[in-house]
């Protein structure tokens, strides 16, 4: 199969050919059909993520495409369904995955992470009887592929973890992927959003999709800025971006016993040299604080109803669509400045 790999973190990633994967008993291969480039797979191929150890490694976390193979014990699919997969597998048997929590499974495999990912023409999932889920015959699969990482991840924080209500006002740090569908799904529930970024494309992108004030942080000192809009902070805040700077600023435009929702991944070195929680400013104003890390197979349905119905419109989010031989060039300029939404590849 045709597949993007890098040899060691940093070296420039290539296209070549590597083995079909082969399921085991309880796994699935899928045919991959799209799939989409995240600030994770950056992660992933600059070394920030030490779970990476064998090489030559394939990146790719969020994926939609056919089942193609299934392992002898598999009963709820079959070879040809139309599936995608939470970017986080787990293992179906433990307190986690039995209470529905299978995005914190302790045992958990991330495909692109832990093994093989999607930017490939095969991949095999692991307890595919748990982690698959099929998709609507309606849903095409570069929508779907948007929705495994950034998509759903803010989905279950805005939905799950924190019900947003109408009477909400949620400040969202970062238009990229995560932020962009944190907006969406904040205004499909009727709250207030206030983006926040440093590109002006991107909070104009951020308009378009809903945003009801937008700050340019270059401009603009943030935490300021919401307390003017809302005069006592807002009461949800999203770091979409993952950051130090995004993270505390987020924490400090609050109101009391206001909800922070942590999503945007901050690298182990970022944590251990310079994030800092205003731990006073948390005590002070009794705030909750939640990471959130992706979501469960089990919660997909009540998204993908939402998506269906028409409350949500993640194909509004897809700018850019790619093939596997940009993929390369594409990783690599993750982190400069870029066209805002979501790219997807398509194999």
């Amino acid at each position: 199969m045709r597949a993007l790999v890098f040899d060691a973190p940093g070296l420039t990633p290539y296209i070549t050919e590597r083995p079909d994967p082969v399921p085991l008993p309880t796994s699935a291969v899928i045919k991959v059909e799209a799939t989409g480039l995240c600030r994770s797979d950056w992660h992933a191929w600059m070394g920030h993520d030490q779970d990476i150890s064998i090489f030559p490694h394939t990146p790719g976390h969020e994926f939609s495409g056919t089942i193609a193979a299934i392992g002898s014990e598999l009963t709820k699919f079959k070879v040809g369904d139309r599936v995608t997969v939470p970017f986080v597998s787990g293992c179906g048997t433990c307190v986690q995955c039995l209470s529905n929590n299978a995005q914190v499974c302790p045992n958990q495999w991330q495909p692109g992470f832990d093994g093989p990912g999607s930017f490939a023409e095969f991949v095999a999932i692991p307890h595919a009887d748990f982690n698959i889920v099929k998709i609507p015959d309606s849903m095409s699969y570069a929508v779907a592929a948007s929705l495994g990482c950034r998509f759903a991840t803010s989905y279950r924080g805005l939905v799950l973890v924190h019900e947003t209500q109408a009477t909400d006002t949620v400040a969202i740090f970062g238009c990229g992927g995560i932020g962009l569908a944190a907006i969406m799904i904040a205004k499909s529930r009727g709250a207030t959003v206030i983006a926040v970024d440093l590109s002006d494309n991107a909070l104009t992108f951020a308009l378009s999709i809903g945003a009801d004030h937008v700050i340019n942080a270059g401009d603009t000192n943030p935490v300021v800025a919401i307390r003017e809009l809302t005069g006592t902070g807002a009461s949800v805040t999203v770091d979409a971006l993952g950051s130090a700077i995004t993270s505390s600023q987020c924490i400090q435009s609050l109101r009391p016993r206001g909800h922070h929702l942590q999503i945007g991944l901050l690298p182990p070195v970022v944590i251990q040299e310079r994030a800092t929680v205003p731990m006073h400013t948390v005590i002070g104003r009794e705030l909750h604080i939640h990471g959130v890390h992706g979501m469960s197979a089990a919660d997909y349905p009540r998204m993908l109803a939402d998506i269906s119905n028409g409350l949500l419109h993640p194909e509004k989010l897809i700018a850019t669509t790619i093939s596997l031989e940009e993929a390369p060039a594409a990783l690599m300029a993750m982190d400069k400045e870029r066209a805002p939404g979501i790219t997807v590849i398509n194999l």
